[in-house]
């Protein structure tokens, strides 16, 4: 009985501290954003033949290499 006893207050230690350890951290905070970077020359001709959808909004990834 007295065994029984130990090894539920074990486990129960156990559950309560792997519940707390799986949870994510607290609040994230906000970062200061920087200004929005300028887009690299001859971006234009990059995304010419960006289809745009029914709201006039076209997608157009340029790459660039620093």
């Amino acid at each position: 009985m007295v065994a029984w006893v130990i090894v539920v207050a074990v486990a129960g230690g156990a559950t309560l501290w792997l519940r707390d350890s799986a949870e994510p951290p607290g609040p994230y905070g906000w970062q200061e954003a920087s200004a929005t970077p300028s887009l690299p020359e001859g971006w234009e001709s990059a995304c010419a033949r960006a289809t745009p959808d029914e709201n006039g909004r076209a997608l157009c990834f340029v790459r660039t290499r620093p």
